[in-house]
């Protein structure tokens, strides 16, 4: 499948750029159930039949506790790509929404998702945590610090949490969405529909459609700030070669 090939030659080059994978790793998948975590578990379990460097492979999904949560379909899925799934049950979203009624609650409920998933990563065995970050999510991070924090940075390709010992790897970053969005559009992928009520109204999304505005009248844009990224060398980010358009 030659849309899967495309992400594997990202994926692959990421991972040989920032020796993401060691031999030996249980990486264990964040899996939400959208587009990107979704092609991010396709893809290394399709890498890890023919990378030279052994791992094995682990999903886990935080069930936020919105009502009409399904996750049978990632069940079935991950069967198929003979991945073991977790799914971990929790309350963040009552306590978001309805105990703290949180006025901006994108922050405090990425935080309580991260720390499940770490949690759960840590009692499965594994020794590195895989996130389906891309290369657009790296520029919208830059200008959501800039723009929001005055800050210079965005998050990294691969993180240490001594904390609990695992690294956190970001295989997808030389990958663009308009190259994930190809892909689940011919790939038969169990996508889940977001049941979060804030989804597509928070920062991040006012800066992906600043940014696709500005790109309509400065077409580049979003691998000069990457390349920008790079070269000043942030947050573990190393100069890189051309990236395909």
């Amino acid at each position: 499948m030659k849309e899967l090939q495309r992400i594997l030659s990202f994926m692959r080059r990421a991972a040989d750029d920032y020796h993401m994978i060691e031999p030996g790793d249980r990486i264990a998948v964040g899996v939400s159930g959208g587009k990107d975590s979704l092609t991010l578990l396709t893809g290394l379990a399709a890498l890890r039949r023919f990378y030279p460097v052994p791992f094995s492979l682990c999903a886990i999904a935080v069930n936020m506790g919105f009502a009409g949560a399904d996750y049978s379909p990632l069940y079935a899925y991950c069967e198929q790509l003979q991945v073991p799934l977790r799914v971990v049950d929790t309350d963040i979203a009552n306590i978001i929404f309805n105990i703290r009624k949180e006025s901006n609650p994108c922050s405090l409920c990425a935080k309580m998702r991260r720390g499940v998933l770490h949690g759960a990563a840590v009692e499965a065995g594994a020794n590195r945590v895989a996130l389906g970050h891309h290369f657009d999510d790296a520029v919208e991070t830059f200008l959501l610090n800039l723009f929001y924090e005055g800050r210079l940075g965005a998050f990294s390709p691969v993180t240490y949490l001594s904390n609990r010992k695992i690294h956190l790897i970001r295989p997808l970053i030389y990958a663009q969405e308009k190259d994930v969005r190809y892909f689940v559009s011919h790939a038969d992928l169990p996508v889940l529909p977001s049941l979060c009520p804030e989804d597509r109204n928070t920062e991040r999304e006012r800066i992906k459609r600043l940014l696709h505005t500005l790109e309509t009248e400065n077409k580049g844009l979003r691998h000069r700030i990457f390349h920008a990224i790079c070269k000043a060398e942030l947050d573990g980010y190393r100069p890189a070669g051309r990236l395909p358009l």
